[in-house]
């Protein structure tokens, strides 16, 4: 882990009394709407430019149309029109479309701490459209280009004999992600656009596409559950402590979804001034608004892993373009690996 950069651990980050304990806020400046990205710097960058060697590139996005039902309810599904001025020329529009529906990035106005609120102290009430206070443009505005790592942690758990039970929720610690590390015999770098594979995205389309074939609406009214990584403070202690820029999994939530076995709590919950809901619990109300951590999901990595898998090299380089929309809440991720 990275300890001579000159900024906190998450234990000291824990220790604070000038800001919510557990949270970076300042620590970038009192100003800072990046959170995490600050860790990717232009050396980073120049570090994962490095990696390409065959120019080989590999799309970590879903289409846009991917899910026939949203996999979250209030997210509809887009509509997309094709038009023309004449016979000669063709024109679209898109309606309905939620940027978050699909493979996304969520920008730091996603979520709020229920004790404390948004990222380094934003005032909720600018977190409107057009305003740019932690708005997903700057995510565009700064590039997110960098060394991208895939851990790809469902397959390490088929190769020990763990493999995931994609009908249940389950929680990966962060002792498995180090293990997984080791076997691939690779090292998390600060500034890294840390990528996790736990297959459950490709499980899921498996699912969509035999259901097509068949006729059949097996997912229809049954819970949405994901595997994901724990819900707890070592998660947040160990994505903080490496220095990782941008964390994305090829799952709904990067954390385990449903958050019923969460190890994490704030006081609206634990004081009952909150009503209890699908939030209750999840890692996400730590990792953007104290952590300000960069946060990916949906990423299509089945392809990218097969490659890694054949080679043996995990690195590459990643370049992801979020829409440069003021004030968004998060976009379509638009991701390339290079290699």
């Amino acid at each position: 882990m990275n300890r001579h950069d000159g900024l906190p651990s998450y234990d000291e980050l824990l220790a604070r009394t000038d800001a919510p304990p557990g949270s970076s806020w300042g620590i970038f400046g009192e100003n800072d709407d990046l959170g995490t990205l600050n860790f990717l710097t232009p050396e980073r960058r120049i570090r994962g430019a490095g990696l390409v060697r065959s120019g080989q590139t590999c799309s970590l996005d879903l289409p846009l149309d991917a899910f026939p039902r949203p996999l979250i309810s209030h997210r509809g599904s887009l509509q997309h029109t094709v038009f023309g001025l004449n016979e000669f020329h063709r024109d679209d529009k898109i309606d309905n479309l939620f940027p978050q529906a699909t493979s996304q990035i969520d920008g730091l106005r996603h979520f709020g701490h229920p004790d404390y609120g948004f990222y380094n102290g934003a005032d909720a009430g600018k977190l409107v459209a057009g305003d740019p206070t932690l708005g997903i443009q700057r995510y565009a505005e700064h590039g997110i280009v960098g060394r991208g790592l895939l851990l790809d942690v469902g397959r390490y758990l088929e190769h020990i004999g763990d493999a995931i039970d994609y009908s249940q929720p389950r929680s990966i610690p962060v002792r498995v992600l180090e293990e997984t590390a080791r076997h691939q015999g690779v090292e998390i770098e600060p500034g890294d656009i840390l990528m996790l594979r736990f297959g459950w995205l490709g499980h899921r389309l498996k699912q969509l596409s035999q259901d097509a074939e068949t006729g059949s609406d097996t997912l229809s009214g049954a819970p949405l559950v994901s595997v994901g990584l724990e819900q707890s403070n070592d998660t947040a202690a160990w994505l903080w402590d490496h220095r990782v820029a941008l964390a994305a999994a090829d799952n709904v939530a990067l954390e385990v979804w449903p958050a019923t076995a969460s190890k994490v709590s704030v006081r609206a919950d634990t004081q009952g001034t909150l009503p209890a809901s699908s939030h209750t619990g999840m890692l996400h109300r730590i990792l953007i608004p104290l952590l300000g951590l960069a946060i990916g999901e949906l990423w299509q990595l089945d392809e990218l892993a097969e490659i890694c898998h054949a080679d043996g090299r995990y690195d590459c380089m990643v370049v992801a373009a979020p829409l440069r929309l003021p004030g968004g809440v998060g976009s379509p991720s638009n991701a390339v690996a290079i290699r």
